[in-house]
């Protein structure tokens, strides 16, 4: 799960197997940045919702939508938009890798400044006019230290430093920085020898800030929220049914 809405507080999220109640997770007090590792679950159809952080899970979501998911693949379920009119969408992860020497990386903006946004690494462009709570598709990008160029609306360029090892799939993320400006981070998809990693987020030009991602439409209840963009990143496997546990 990632948690990219700049002016939404911590949630629990969950994720619940329809035709297993005691098979799901449980991610607790996710803030804006934060990033989960990916969980390997059994292929089917599941209820992904949100609460405030702490509240009863026995209480009405604040957003809620069911997704079925197939053996063998990296998906990500995104909830995007303003709080008027916020829906899910799924994105299907590739952690195919890259060829010798280069990185493929994939970008989501969750920042309101500046946005739409262009982003360039090197002389590769990864997206133009990328909107908030948008992503862009993989792009083949040379691995190693670079500088990624966000290109704001009002045509102000920023330079952020951030490092793709060869070898490896990455979504970036763009965040608003606490006090102002931009930051980037990285999440590591999938690295030589192809196997998907459990780790979370890789710092790039340093942390978020702030408190505390389409099919179906969400059941909404009372959290104001002016905008928020939610991942939850489940890798399928074929392997047998896990208990139902809180994701540390």
């Amino acid at each position: 799960m990632m948690h990219l809405s700049p002016d939404t507080p911590s949630v629990d999220a969950y994720i619940d197997s329809v035709s297993d109640p005691d098979a799901g997770l449980v991610l607790p007090a996710v803030r804006y940045g934060d990033v989960s590792p990916y969980s390997s679950v059994p292929a089917g159809t599941y209820t992904v919702s949100a609460r405030a952080a702490g509240a009863d899970p026995a209480s009405p979501p604040v957003l809620a939508t069911t997704v079925t998911v197939a053996a063998g693949t990296a998906t990500t379920i995104a909830g995007v938009g303003a709080f008027a009119d916020l829906g899910f969408e799924v994105l299907s992860d590739d952690l195919t890798l890259p060829p010798a020497g280069e990185s493929r990386a994939r970008v989501v903006n969750a920042a309101t400044t500046g946005s739409p946004l262009g982003l360039a690494l090197g002389n590769r462009t990864l997206a133009a006019d990328l909107a908030f709570a948008a992503s862009s598709g993989y792009v083949d990008v040379p691995g190693g230290p670079g500088d990624l160029t966000v290109t704001q609306a009002s045509g102000e360029p920023t330079q952020l430093p951030v490092t793709l090892d060869a070898g490896s799939v990455y979504t970036v993320l763009v965040l608003d920085r606490s006090g102002g400006g931009l930051t980037v981070t990285t999440a590591l998809d999938a690295a030589s020898p192809g196997v998907v990693p459990v780790g979370g987020v890789e710092a790039g030009a340093g942390g978020a800030g702030g408190a505390g991602l389409p099919p179906g439409r969400l059941l909404l209840a009372g959290l104001a929220v002016a905008a928020l963009l939610l991942t939850v990143r489940v890798r399928l496997s074929r392997g047998g049914r896990p208990a139902r546990h809180a994701a540390r």
